[in-house]
């Protein structure tokens, strides 16, 4: 069945043409519905004996039979010889004597037996224990499908790194086994690794996602990345795919704080996952599509194995506000502004970007934007009719001085405080074409992510340096969460009623706090899971537990660099900052290799070498008290020369400072 089919018939289920061969007859039987007629006990026929009784055992990660129904062709065999087999582990209770009117126990088909066998291996490469960088891979046999992929913001400590993405050494590895990517949203957390990762694999393995994912995904291609955009396949709320052969995954529809949010039920072999996703449970969305929960619920009474739920507000009471809320604060905010209006804001946050263009439209402003990534999402979101903009609201940026300040909403990047952002450059008075004065409104409409929390507050502190009005979460209801908070967690546990349970999304506290959730809703502590990153959890039909762990971390970009800046490097950053830099330069004699000048010593970062002219020129007696200047070091290595060197410099400046700086010999030759 193609997609386009798929997508017109989305309630019903995608089968393989091996599943309708092991129908018997050709016609495919949808999953859930009435098994054909079993076949009835005849009383045995006088001289013949009654079939004995038999004792079949059930081979590990394969439903009780006396619930699964054999296939059609094993009903068609005599009863004594589908029933005398041996299993791997448990025992089944042995088959009643043929006098009682009770149908045989029969052994599982050889296919059975195979995905008895195997085991469906979940393995979250990113995304736990911290906020950002998810990705998990999803393996059975020789297939993988991959769910997300993002990138995570660096923290204080990665001097110099642009982006974090996840290790995906281990999906290299198994590159042939990898046959699609599953796009839950749009957010960066999610989708903001895919050109990277897919440099690395055959570009004709499809990616599925809504339409505004793919339209987000597509565009990260266009920053230098190949021009080969791989295969993107889009979907709607209840579509069902097929992908590879063991797959099929169906999308839910669910709110988050951005449109075309999905769950994804995986269905396999060896069992069913239902992965939330990042969710909240929004009953008046901005866009008016709300959570599917009849779906959900339907989910929930056929039986999920296991269940992997964002746990980002697990540690929040109650429920999250509605995203409708939001808007309300601004027309508050909006009304009592006397000038110009800035908004700072996430650019993938096209319901609360919906809202600002509405409040702003009622108040007669008009809209400037600053921020590369706030362009691209006005002009893809509005080309697919997710954002609404009236065309005479727009100006350019250059243009905003000439309009009355009370006429004005500038639209900017910058929430969680990123130094070269649109809002930081303001706060700092460097901006080209804004200068923040009094009279002026800023609003930043977002919560500072872990981490993030001092660079937001300095800006906060800067811009009510210039008597601006700033306006924040702390102060005002001007921001939600798009992450549902305990009670919603609790709802959503009690409709998807999941045998095991995993926690994501999440820093560790937070994955802590969602398995108590959980605990209250009645799922034993022994059928949670807390996993880490790399960890491989094992889901059969008879459980799911950690086994193993594979290679998995971070990968750091900085500028065109993806990888190559390690532990060391950023050590050296670290080292570099905090204490400085010491440069001893010697030179050498070509013909000797004798020191005939030297050494001196430049310092950056370290001392201010005016003001600390003594010390340098200790340093430089102490250096030269202790290294041999007849030696011939041309003929011997030059590194004798500078480790001995850094060695006595380095437990010098130590002595006398305390700290320790950089330490590089430089050798000249003359």
């Amino acid at each position: 069945m193609s997609l386009e089919e798929n997508v017109n018939e989305n309630v019903k289920p995608e089968i393989s043409a091996e599943k309708k061969e092991e129908n018997g007859n050709g016609e495919n039987r949808e999953e859930g519905a009435k098994p054909a007629r079993r076949p009835q006990y005849r009383r045995p026929r006088r001289g013949q004996r009654a079939p004995k009784a038999v004792k079949v055992e059930e081979k590990e990660g394969t439903e009780n039979a006396g619930a699964a129904e054999p296939k059609t062709e094993e009903r068609r065999k005599p009863a004594q010889a589908r029933g005398r087999q041996q299993g791997n582990r448990r025992s089944l209770p042995a088959v009643k004597e043929a006098g009682e009117r009770k149908a045989p126990v029969r052994k599982p088909s050889r296919n059975n037996q195979k995905e008895a066998k195997s085991k469906l291996k979940i393995i979250p490469l990113g995304g736990l224990e911290q906020i950002g960088m998810n990705i998990t891979a999803f393996e059975y046999e020789d297939s993988i499908i991959v769910v997300d992929c993002g990138l995570a913001f660096p923290g204080d400590d990665m001097l110099g790194i642009d982006l974090v993405i996840p290790d995906v050494s281990y999906l290299k590895q198994n590159i042939d086994k990898v046959k699609g990517f599953v796009i839950t949203h749009g957010h960066e957390d999610h989708i903001g690794s895919i050109p990277y990762l897919y440099q690395k694999i055959d570009k004709s393995v499809p990616m599925f996602g809504g339409k505004l994912t793919l339209a987000l995904a597509k565009s990260k291609f266009e920053n230098g990345f190949t021009k080969d955009i791989p295969k993107m396949k889009e979907v709607k709320g209840r579509t069902k795919i097929k992908v590879g052969k063991y797959f099929t995954v169906e999308f839910i529809k669910i709110t988050h704080s951005i449109t075309d949010a999905y769950s994804l039920l995986v269905t396999t072999p060896a069992g069913t996952v239902f992965h939330t996703g990042d969710f909240k449970i929004d009953l008046t969305p901005v866009d008016g599509e709300g959570v599917d929960f009849a779906r959900l619920s339907q989910i929930g009474e056929q039986g999920v194995d296991l269940m992997l739920s964002d746990s980002t507000n697990s540690e929040v009471e109650g429920f999250t506000p509605s995203e409708r809320s939001v808007g309300e604060a601004f027309k508050v905010e909006f009304s009592k502004a006397k000038g110009r209006i800035i908004v700072a804001a996430f650019a993938s946050h096209v319901h609360r970007l919906q809202q600002i263009v509405n409040v702003a439209q009622e108040y007669g402003r008009k809209i400037a934007i600053d921020g590369r990534s706030l362009v691209k999402v006005f002009e893809i979101a509005g080309s697919l009719g997710y954002l609404k903009v009236p065309n005479d609201m727009m100006v350019p940026l250059s243009e905003v001085d000439t309009l009355k300040d009370n006429k004005v909403v500038i639209l900017c990047t910058g929430t969680q405080g990123e130094p070269m952002a649109a809002l930081s450059r303001i706060a700092k008075n460097m901006h080209k074409h804004i200068k923040i004065k009094e009279g002026d409104t800023v609003i930043i409409s977002a919560t500072p992510i872990p981490g993030n929390e001092r660079a937001v507050s300095n800006n906060i502190n800067n811009l009510l340096k210039y008597d601006a009005e700033v306006v924040f979460k702390k102060i005002a209801g001007i921001h939600v969460s798009g992450h549902g908070s305990k009670e919603e967690q609790k709802l959503m546990l009690n409709l998807i009623k999941p045998k095991y349970f995993m926690p994501v999304h999440g820093e560790h506290k937070m994955l802590k706090a969602h398995q108590d959730t959980a605990m209250e809703t009645g799922i034993p502590k022994n059928n949670i899971i807390i996993a880490q990153n790399g960890s491989k959890i094992e889901v059969t039909k008879s459980g799911a537990k950690i086994k193993g762990k594979v290679n998995a971390g971070c990968t750091l970009v900085d500028g065109l660099g993806v990888g190559d800046i390690g532990n060391i490097v950023l050590k050296d950053r670290q080292q570099l900052s905090q204490d400085g830099v010491v440069v001893i330069v010697f030179t050498l004699d070509k013909e000797t290799g004798k020191i005939v000048a030297g050494p001196d010593i430049v310092t950056r970062g370290f001392v201010y070498s005016k003001e600390s002219d003594d010390i340098i020129k200790e340093a430089i007696e102490n250096i030269k008290e202790k290294i041999d200047d007849t030696s011939n070091y041309y003929s011997k290595d030059w590194g004798l020369l500078k480790n001995t060197t850094r060695d006595i410099a380095a437990k010098f400046f130590y002595n006398k400072t305390k700290r320790n700086p950089m330490i590089l010999p430089i050798i000249m030759e003359v």
